[in-house]
C-alpha cells in the first residue's frame, strides 16, 4: 500500500494558494471563499491527491462534494458575502454578515434543540446528546466535533462554523453513563459529530470503555457515526494509533455487544483506491460491523448507476448498504435537494440492478420532526396520483411501520412540502401535542 501523506488540512485562506486551483479564474475562487465565509470548509490532502479528479473541475463528484459552490448560498446572500470579500472588509463584519445567514439557514431542523435534547435526574438539560428514539442516545464527544474533512451538503453545519449555542458537544462520558443507568429502554449508544474518529485511540476509549461496565448490560451496540474510511483510511492502517483503535472494536465486542461503524461513503470512488479498501478489511478484521449510508445529492450521486456501483462496490468489499437518505432541509440544500418522485425513482431503478445481498439497504428515507419516513412508492389509488409514505423510526414507537398517502407532487423535496391524499396523517394530531408540550419522549423512564 503507498505511504500514507502527511495529515495536512486546507481552509478558506489556502484557497489562492492550492495549486490545484490555480487553473481556475479569480472570480471563481472568489466565489468559493464567499460561500466558505458561510458555510465550513476544510480538505485534507488525501481527498485532493487520490479522489479529485483534476482535469475534470468543477464538475468532479468529489469536487462538487468537498469545495464550497456559488449555488450553495442564495443569491441576495452570495452577493452580499462576496462584496464584502472583494473589498477586504474587516473580519468583524464579514463574520456578522455571516453569523446572520448561518442562523436563518435551519441550522438545527426537526426539533434537534427543542425535542431531541434529554435531561438529567435534576431535569437539567443535556446538550452533548439527543433522544429522539426510544431504544437510541445519541452521544456528541466534545473532541469529536470536527472532521478530516467537511462535506458541503453536511446536515451538521451549524457544529463546524463556531456559534457556540449552535453546538451539541459533552466533554466527559460520565453524564452519558448517568442517563444510560436511569434509562433502560437504550439498547444502542450512537457517538456522532462531527467524526468521533478524528480523536486519538486513547480519548475514543476513555468514551466507549465506561459503557461496557456493571449496569449497563442493556445497552446491545454501540454504533460510531464515521466518514474517516472515506476520507482518512489511514486511521485504520498506518497511523500510530491505528492498531489499538481496532482493538478497541475487538473489546466492545468480547463484551457481548455489537460495534458498528455507520460509514457515509457517498461516491464509488471513496472505495476504489488501495488505501480505502486496506481500512475497510482491516476494520472488518477486527469484528466490527460496517453498515454504509449516504444521502442523494444533486451534483455528486443523482443518477441510479452510481448508487448501483456504489451498493455493489460495499458489497463485494463485506460492508452491508444501510440508507439512502434525502437531503435534510439545513444550510446548502437548496443545491444539493433532489425532489422525492425523482429520488424513488433512481432508489428504484438502482435497487433492481443489484443481487439480494445489496437489498439492505432502505430508502429514500427523511430524516424529519416525526421520525425516520420512506418514500415507499409513487402510485395511484382510486386514480389519484399519489405518494406512498412509511414511517421506519418515530417519535412514538406505535408510529413504526405505518404506512400514510401524499398527493404527488414532482417538486417536492421534504416532508412539509407534501399535503394528505384523503384523510390527515395519523400521527399529526399527537405530534403537534409533543411540539406544544415539550415532551417528545413520553415512553421515556423517569
Amino acid at each position: 500500500m503507498a505511504t500514507a501523506p502527511q495529515l495536512r488540512f486546507y481552509t478558506a485562506r489556502d484557497i489562492d494558494a492550492l495549486p490545484q486551483l490555480q487553473g481556475l479564474p479569480a472570480e471563481q475562487r472568489l466565489d468559493m471563499k464567499a460561500v466558505a465565509a458561510v458555510l465550513p470548509f476544510r480538505v485534507n490532502q488525501y481527498v485532493i491527491d487520490q479522489l479529485i479528479d483534476w482535469s475534470n473541475i468543477p464538475a468532479d463528484p468529489i469536487f462538487q462534494l468537498t469545495f464550497p459552490q456559488r449555488g450553495m448560498l442564495s443569491e441576495p446572500n452570495f452577493k452580499l458575502m462576496r462584496e464584502l470579500i472583494a473589498k477586504g472588509a474587516p473580519q468583524a463584519e464579514v463574520k456578522a454578515a455571516a453569523e446572520k445567514i448561518q442562523r436563518s439557514l435551519n441550522p438545527h431542523p426537526s426539533g434537534q434543540t427543542n425535542l431531541n435534547v434529554p435531561l438529567d435526574a435534576q431535569g437539567k438539560r443535556l446538550p452533548g446528546m439527543q433522544h429522539k428514539y426510544r431504544e437510541t442516545v445519541l452521544f456528541f464527544p466534545m473532541a469529536g466535533q470536527t472532521c478530516h474533512s467537511y462535506c458541503q451538503y453536511c446536515f451538521r453545519w451549524a457544529q463546524f462554523v463556531g456559534l457556540q449555542d449552535l453546538k451539541f458537544a459533552a466533554r466527559e462520558a460520565e453524564q452519558l453513563v448517568e442517563y444510560l443507568k436511569r434509562h433502560m429502554e437504550v439498547t444502542s449508544v450512537l457517538f456522532t459529530g462531527g467524526d468521533p474518529m478524528v480523536m486519538g485511540t486513547p480519548v475514543l476509549r476513555r468514551y466507549l470503555e465506561p459503557l461496557l461496565g456493571k449496569g449497563l448490560e442493556h445497552i446491545q451496540s454501540i454504533r460510531i457515526g464515521t466518514k474517516s474510511p472515506a476520507y482518512w483510511p489511514y486511521r485504520y492502517t498506518s497511523d500510530a494509533d491505528a492498531d489499538d483503535v481496532l482493538r478497541l472494536h475487538e473489546q466492545v465486542q468480547a463484551s457481548g455487544r455489537t460495534m458498528a461503524l455507520m460509514v457515509h461513503y457517498c461516491h464509488p470512488r471513496e472505495l476504489q483506491t488501495e488505501a480505502a479498501q486496506a481500512a475497510l478489511k482491516r476494520i472488518r478484521a477486527s469484528g466490527a460491523e460496517v453498515r454504509c449510508q449516504a444521502p442523494l445529492i444533486r451534483h455528486i450521486n443523482d443518477n441510479a448507476e452510481t448508487w448501483r456501483e456504489l451498493w455493489n462496490l460495499e458489497v463485494s468489499l463485506g460492508a452491508h448498504p444501510y440508507y439512502m437518505f434525502v437531503e435534510r432541509d439545513t444550510g446548502a440544500r437548496g443545491y444539493f435537494e433532489v425532489p422525492l418522485v425523482k429520488a424513488y425513482e433512481i432508489y428504484s431503478q438502482a435497487y433492481r440492478a443489484v443481487t439480494g445481498l445489496a437489498r439492505t439497504v432502505r430508502g429514500p428515507v427523511m430524516s424529519c420532526m416525526p421520525g425516520k419516513v420512506l418514500v415507499d412508492d409513487v402510485t395511484e389509488v382510486n386514480g389519484e396520483p399519489v405518494i406512498v409514505l412509511k414511517m421506519i423510526q418515530g417519535r412514538n414507537p406505535e408510529w413504526v411501520n405505518r404506512t400514510f398517502l401524499a398527493r404527488r407532487d414532482d417538486n417536492a423535496t421534504w416532508l412539509d412540502q407534501l399535503k394528505p391524499a384523503g384523510n390527515p396523517w395519523f400521527f399529526g394530531d399527537e405530534l403537534q401535542q409533543m411540539i406544544e408540550s415539550g415532551n417528545a419522549r413520553p415512553w421515556a423512564s423517569p
